[in-house]
């Protein structure tokens, strides 16, 4: 199972909290191709920025969207103007009168993510980067960090030019899939080079997850 799903997704509920936090009788629908058109316009605008991850949160007439990311500065812009164009933009999904609230968090130092990793490997591959050099930079790069346990990092596609698609990959450390209380931070991203598209998928093991006793 653990090759075959998603390490994320097979722990929401568990150790994972859900990206998109509302509940709805009425209007499921409407409120799920908001909250991808929500994620699509961030992506295509402020995707440079290095988004880990977006968060949205829904009352019946409010909706607060949190947004990760290792620039933030990028988001916000000059006197405030790069939010205030991004809040613009998202009104306009909206269908009923909703409240926005936009949060632009800033990544940690001391914090490592697989989606920004993911989309930095992706960068250097659309720079023709050689993709063996690159993997091994990044992954190095994920385990100087101290709460990193183990990572791997798998590339597949017609890598360096080659004729035929075929799927590498590195790994270092422990990466207990199958583990629910395992800490997995899984991200994915996609290089457009010109010998076609490039995925890259990357796992990061930052220890366990235990649930505290209770009466401490």
């Amino acid at each position: 199972m653990a090759t075959k799903i998603r390490p994320d997704s097979f722990r929401l509920g568990i150790t994972k909290p859900w990206n998109s936090r509302w509940f709805s009788r009425k209007n499921m629908g409407q409120f799920l191709k908001e909250d991808e058109d929500i994620r699509k316009i961030i992506m295509k605008k402020i995707g440079l920025a290095g988004v880990a991850s977006i968060d949205i949160e829904r009352t019946s007439e409010k909706c607060r969207v949190i947004i990760k990311a290792s620039r933030p500065g990028l988001i916000i812009g000059r006197g405030g103007k790069g939010i205030e164009d991004l809040d613009k933009e998202l009104q306009k999904v909206f269908k009923a009168k909703t409240a926005l609230s936009l949060n632009v968090e800033e990544l940690r130092r001391t914090e490592v993510s697989s989606q920004v990793i993911a989309q930095n490997i992706a960068w250097d591959l659309e720079k023709r980067l050689r993709f063996r050099r690159t993997i091994k930079k990044y992954l190095d790069t994920i385990m100087q960090n101290r709460s990193v346990q183990g990572g791997k990092i798998a590339i597949s596609g017609r890598l360096d030019g080659g004729e035929i698609a075929r799927r590498e990959h590195l790994s270092k450390g422990k990466l207990p899939l199958s583990t629910l209380r395992a800490d997995i931070d899984y991200g994915e991203a996609t290089a457009f080079t010109t010998y076609g598209t490039v995925g890259i998928k990357v796992w990061i093991y930052k220890g366990d997850i235990f649930e505290k006793e209770k009466g401490n």
